[in-house]
């Protein structure tokens, strides 16, 4: 129980982006001992992080996914990196003063005096080990669990959230995941917090479910982000993830280049507090901000958006000649933008997406186009969406349209977009040139319009509304299978397999 008196209206937040150092590639585990040596070299940095946070008044710092021990493990070669996680809400410990109290935790106990010793809660992802025998007719036939972990320790370095990710991403195959999605929360002096990891947040389970139900302030966002333009970069979605479900959002990605993993932020619901994108070196990043401990009570709280209401009361605007477009392995319905303003609309099914526009210039080297799509995404999971998008083409032809462009040189002085949605949950982006957020810029209307009245500092890639039909998901999945994802393998996770199989093969 929080005492009110005790309450803080306001607090610092950071998250750090880490450079992570991953194990040699291997078809054998390594000892324990090596494994451990590894870890430390990782905590080695977050240390020297953390205790920079704390000197910045931080009361919390997030770490990405992997960020201790990396990539590119097989069920056992992970194994030595995994330690034994009890739950929080059934045991009261803390690691830094009883290390042993449930096996040999090396790195629960660090990552438990880090809090304590720099009087800040730390969040870390690591793995969790879980024994298991024939009675459990799920149970692997290795005789274990083993799943992707977050942990939570307080001020006073005791152990208070433990998460199993639900959603494993499709190269995941070292990990189970829990028999239910799990939904942690746990309440501080400033505010109630939920944790959940990278992929789960494409999801109904358990991240809509954390703020909507049980109404959580803040969510921590552990993740290994793969940026896929031009809707899905790391920065661009969770911000605009964080606006449209109204919750703070702290978001600490894995940083390696060659795996297009950049991005991380401390993100409101009004826009980005902090962010940092770096696509060129191999550093870290420490992001530091202040954020309101209830965003619900806040004065820049945003109204309930009915993200339908603009769009289906007007009548629909000039049709032009419409082609097909693949933008990350949905086919779009696409129209270019061909003269310097006007108004568009481009359907596909239920889904009618509407544009107001007007460029500064209309440039002869640069096109631009609106899309459509409304059906079930089935490349890398399988997910409802209903997306209206404007952006840039990568060349003048329209065929070109939805591959990834990182730089544009037109501006637009006036935009209005606005859709047919059939949901509430729609999630609105805006990204602009050199892979930059827009805070401050745009706008989200009550009926449902993500507008810009005086333009954006910098030339637009995309403006997006990317919204999700959780109810015409299929099933969660019964376990992690490559084949359960299609034939087809985007650059997401293509460069993952073959960095990992190309290691592999080096050794038969």
């Amino acid at each position: 129980m929080i005492l009110k008196s005790s309450a803080l209206e306001k607090y610092i937040a950071a998250v750090y982006e880490h450079s992570v150092i991953s194990p040699a590639i291997t078809l054998m585990p390594v000892s324990s001992e090596d494994a451990l040596k590894l870890m430390n070299k990782n905590m080695d940095i977050l240390e020297e992080v953390i205790k920079r946070a704390a000197a910045q008044g931080a009361h919390i710092i997030v770490t990405p996914e992997d960020g201790i021990y990396g990539f590119f493990f097989t069920r056992g070669t992970l194994y030595p990196y995994l330690e034994d996680i009890p739950d929080p809400q059934e045991v009261n410990w803390i690691p830094c003063n009883d290390s042993q109290r449930f096996g040999p935790a090396p790195v629960q106990e660090r990552l438990s005096c880090l809090a304590r010793d720099n009087a800040i809660y730390v969040v870390a992802n690591i793995g969790d080990k879980k024994p298991c025998n024939s009675t459990d007719p799920k149970c692997p036939n290795d005789g274990r669990y083993q799943y992707n972990t977050n942990v939570v320790f307080d001020s006073d370095g005791k152990l208070v959230a433990r998460y199993h990710k639900f959603n494993l991403f499709m190269s995941e195959v070292q990990f189970d995941f829990p028999k239910e999605p799990e939904l942690v929360t746990f309440n501080t002096s400033f505010g109630k917090f939920g944790v959940f990891t990278c992929f789960d947040i494409l999801f109904h389970d358990p991240a809509v479910t954390l703020v909507s139900k049980l109404k959580v302030d803040t969510i921590l966002f552990p993740t290994a982000w793969m940026n896929v333009l031009p809707h899905l970069t790391a920065i661009e979605f969770h911000s605009a993830w964080a606006m449209g479900m109204q919750v703070n959002l702290l978001a600490s990605n894995t940083h390696k280049t060659g795996m297009n993993m950049t991005g991380s932020g401390i993100y409101a619901p009004d826009g980005s507090r902090t962010y940092h994108y770096d696509a060129e070196s191999e550093n870290g990043q420490l992001l530091v901000a202040e954020l309101h401990s209830h965003p619900s009570v806040s004065p820049t709280y945003l109204p309930t958006v009915n993200w339908s209401l603009y769009a289906t009361t007007i009548k629909p605007f000039p049709v032009n000649n419409n082609v097909t477009g693949n933008i990350f392995f949905d086919e779009f319905t696409l129209s270019k933008l061909s003269s310097q303003a006007g108004n568009l609309t481009v359907c596909q099914k239920d889904l009618c997406c509407h544009l107001s526009y007007r460029m500064m210039e209309q440039r002869e080297d640069e096109l631009y186009a609106l899309g459509a799509f409304d059906g079930l995404h089935v490349v890398e999971g399988e997910y409802y969406l209903q997306i209206c998008i404007l952006l840039k083409c990568r060349t003048t032809h329209l065929q070109t349209c939805g591959e990834p462009v990182t730089t544009a040189h037109t501006h637009f002085g006036y935009f209005s977009l606005s859709g047919t949605f059939s949901t509430n949950y729609v999630f609105p982006e805006v990204l602009l040139s050199g892979v930059q957020l827009a805070p401050g810029e745009f706008q989200v209307l009550n009926d449902g319009q993500l507008i810009s009245q005086n333009g954006t500092s910098k030339p637009i890639l995309t403006v997006t509304l990317f919204g999700r039909l959780y109810e015409r998901d299929p099933p969660h999945p019964e376990k992690v299978c490559l084949k359960c994802f299609g034939l087809s393998i985007s650059a997401w996770s293509l460069q993952y397999f073959l960095v990992f199989y190309s290691f592999i093969l080096l050794y038969f």
